[in-house]
Parts: C-alpha cells; structure tokens; sequence
C-alpha cells in the first residue's frame, strides 16, 4: 500500500550572537556597503564556542515534534543534513541529536550533500514514509559553519552564518509533498570545497603520534571560488525547477511562494528573473541570516510560517544548489499553517 507524505510542522532555531557586517572589518578589507551590495546580507548569527550542531539541530527538533503534536517517541526516523558536524567522521550528528531528544532503538543518520542537504533528506523521508517503512520522520538541517570558515577570506567568511531548521515529515491523507527531484555532478566539486583530504590524517604506530600529512589548518576551512559558482548556480537552479515545474505540468503562475537556498541575493534575483517570478513569491531570509547550507531552507519556511505568510494548501517551491555540486527541488502543499 502506498501512502501520501506532508510536511506537518516546520521550525528553526538560530544562535543568540547576531553579527554585522562591520565585525568582518576587523579581519579583511570589507565594509557593510561591500557585503550589502554584492550579496544582500547585513547580519547573520553564530554560535558560541561550547555550542555544536547538535545543540542547534536538537532545539529545532523539539519545537517541530511539538508543534506536529507529537511526543519524541513518535519518531521512526532521524534524519539530518549538516557539513559541519559534531564529531569529524563518526558519529552522526544524527545519532547525538537523538540521544540528546531521548529517542533510542531508531535509525538516525547524516546527509553530506551541502546546501542541498535539506532537499535530499526531503526525498528520503518521503519515500520512507509513502512506502510504509515510517509513519513519522524527523529532518534536520544544521550547521555550525562559523566553525569551519576562513576569516582571512573576504569572498566566503561574510557569507555564512549558523542556525538549525527541522521538520516532521508524515503519513497524510492527501498529497503534501508533490514531487522531489535531486540530482548531482562531481566533476566542479573543487570549485566549493574543504581542500584537505581525510587520508592525509593518519596515526603513525612508530612513531606513536598523530600527525597531518601536507595539511595546513587553512585546508580544513571552507574554499569557493565564487565567479564560477554563481554562474553555475543560477543557471542549475533556473533549469531545476523549470524541469519540475513542466514535469508536474505547473505553471510559474500557480505557485504560491518560491523557497530557495539563501545563499546570495543576486543568485536569488537571477533565478527569480529567469522564471519571471514576481518579487511578492520569493521567501527571502538572506539579508538576516545569510547562508545557513543545509538549514537554510527550513529556517526560511519557519520564518515565512512565522510571519504568518504561508497558509495550508499554499503550493511551495522548494530549490538548493550546493557542493558537490548537489542540486534538487521539491513541489509541496503547505499543510503546517
């Protein structure tokens, strides 16, 4: 038997530190008019130093596990999306969430597909929960990215910021969620990358200590080469949603709101553009969060659900372009208005 999938609860959690553009003055040759203009971001927010992506991704959790009206022993399935996790390697963030949550005795795992992670685990939950694996999935997008950028790189440190996003996906008597469409290609994965290479860490038994083979500390940090990503993105982005749009014969005209990954005003602004979507359609968070990778696509729904923008049967738009390159997109009903 096959069952339909909703998404019935959205939420978001963000750090309490709230940065300006003018913090990143101390560290390269920037200014608020540089950053405004070439990104739309003024101000993001990161986390403290004892906090992880665990503890933002699990305060997220239990406000959609509340607000879907469901107790944590509901949940059949934790999945989360994250390129900053707690623990490097092993164990999932996942895991630690559903520790932290007190949920044990369910699979929890960890999706790396960047800033389109939150599309992918999308995919997941809703082919686990229409073919009748789960009743209740939860999925988290989260990051704590400030743990992981080059604060000497003017082109990529004003971009991102930290934050959580999660939603319950459900069995549900009607369509919610219409269609999902990911996809890949590894061969421009150097243009957006953590350079160093996890072979390069090893432990050395004769010499009894760990040591990092041809790898600085600026290796492990986050790299883009932004001119060539955000052609690549604007162009991918337009064409993936224009194929799932025609794939489910929707016109631009019917949907009601576009959600994309905040990543870029002028990415945004050139989709937009591209599918002659009008501005009052466009779900825009970037100017106070920045790029939040995999929890960027939820934390917008939550604030678009917060301002009380979107209401149920509302058709949404979902799309994310990330390293990988990873891209996908995703038709749904609102169904947690």
């Amino acid at each position: 038997m096959l069952y339909h999938s909703s998404i019935i609860s959205i939420a978001s959690y963000v750090p309490k530190n709230c940065i300006t553009n003018d913090f990143f003055t101390k560290y390269v040759d920037t200014s608020d008019e540089w950053i405004t203009q070439r990104t739309g971001i003024k101000t993001r927010y990161f986390a403290d130093k004892d906090e992880k992506s665990s503890d933002l991704g699990t305060k997220a959790a239990r406000i959609a596990i509340e607000r879907a009206n469901l107790m944590v022993s509901d949940i059949d399935l934790i999945i989360c999306a994250t390129i900053s996790p707690d623990f490097f390697g092993m164990p999932s963030t996942a895991c630690i969430i559903a520790s932290k949550l007190g949920i044990s005795n369910v699979p929890a795992f960890d999706i790396s597909a960047a800033c389109t992670g939150f599309v992918y685990s999308l995919s997941i939950a809703k082919a686990h929960v229409e073919s009748g694996m789960c009743k209740n999935v939860l999925v988290i997008g989260t990051e704590k990215i400030s743990s992981i950028l080059n604060f000497e790189d003017r082109t990529t440190c004003v971009l991102f910021g930290d934050g959580a996003g999660a939603c319950v996906v459900s069995r549900s008597k009607e369509v919610g969620i219409k269609d999902v469409h990911i996809s890949s290609d590894g061969n421009f994965s150097h243009l957006l990358c953590t350079p160093a290479y996890h072979n390069n860490f090893r432990y050395d038994n004769v010499l009894d200590t760990f040591s990092i083979d041809d790898n600085s500390k600026q290796e492990q940090l986050l790299m883009m080469k932004g001119n060539e990503v955000f052609k690549i993105a604007v162009r991918t982005i337009a064409r993936d949603a224009s194929e799932i749009l025609q794939n489910n014969k929707i016109s631009v005209n019917e949907l009601d709101y576009f959600v994309p990954h905040q990543a870029n005003l002028r990415i945004i602004q050139s989709v937009a553009d591209t599918l002659s979507l009008p501005q009052e359609k466009i779900i825009l968070t970037v100017s106070k969060y920045g790029n939040t990778s995999a929890a960027s696509i939820p934390m917008a729904l939550d604030n678009a659900y917060c301002e009380g923008k979107i209401k149920n049967k509302d058709l949404l738009l979902l799309d994310a372009f990330g390293s990988g390159f990873t891209w996908g997109s995703a038709l749904i009903y609102a169904d947690f208005a």
